[in-house]
């Protein structure tokens, strides 16, 4: 349960809120519309987790206003991706921001402390994944989980891989990432007893089709329990691990 709710509930529970108070607080401002965004300010409530802005095609003044409404009602960490280096300078002039160029995420408050069932697990086939590998582990860190990042472990040299088994067998979920022809997936998907979430990158040769060589070989995967997310779609994978390894939350609830 989310812990925004957890605590309005507790709080009518210990009589430091009544009822009414409580509804208020449930009920006030769903979303704040300020004309080129309706900000959904409910959404950690009904899904665990703030909005994330993201970045490509927005203006820095419209990042900006949007994460000022959110960090005025406690929306934070705010996560912003796809986030340009020229916007990501504006809005740092608004906002403390910690900008991550490579993965082009921005981060507005401090990361909350990790949480869940155990450890994200984000692993890339080679150094030039890293970038969409980036948005994937820092998206699950911003969400509250603990991260290891196993960089250039691909099938190419797969006693790299073979060399982090204790990582990859004693995680709670797995981000495999990889271009070409996106075989990492399934060779982690044969060696982990937990799920695995498949990111194909647009990284490779002209046969490659930008990634949909990878996409494919992923969603035909011989190896159970994988799944896969778009191409380069580093933050999609990261959020869906985040809420694989908070599925403890269900069970409290």
């Amino acid at each position: 349960m989310d812990n925004e709710l957890r605590q309005v509930l507790e709080g009518v529970r210990e009589g430091r809120l009544t009822v009414d108070e409580a509804a208020l607080k449930l009920r006030s401002e769903p979303f704040r519309d300020i004309g080129y965004a309706k900000v959904d300010l409910h959404r950690k409530t009904r899904q665990g987790a703030a909005e994330v802005i993201y970045g490509a095609g927005k203006t820095p003044e419209q990042i900006i206003g949007i994460a000022g409404v959110m960090a005025e009602r406690g929306q934070g960490p705010i996560l912003i991706t796809r986030l340009g280096e020229e916007a990501a300078a504006a809005v740092a002039q608004a906002h403390p921001l910690d900008y991550h160029r490579d993965a082009r995420v921005g981060i507005i408050g401090q990361l909350p402390p990790p949480g869940g069932l155990g450890t994200v697990v984000v692993a890339t086939g080679g150094t030039s994944d890293i970038p969409v590998a980036e948005e994937a582990a820092l998206t699950a860190q911003v969400l509250g989980n603990r991260v290891t990042r196993l960089y250039d472990v691909g099938v190419a040299g797969l006693h790299r891989t073979l060399a982090h088994l204790d990582e990859i067998m004693g995680a709670s979920v797995i981000v495999a990432i990889a271009g070409m022809e996106g075989a990492l997936a399934s060779v982690i998907g044969g060696l982990a007893d937990c799920p695995v979430i498949a990111v194909p990158t647009s990284v490779g040769y002209g046969a490659s089709f930008q990634g949909l060589s990878a996409l494919l070989s992923m969603l035909n995967s011989c190896a159970s329990g994988v799944s896969v997310v778009n191409i380069d779609n580093g933050f999609g994978a990261g959020y869906l691990a985040s809420m694989i390894n908070h599925m403890d939350r269900k069970r409290e609830g």
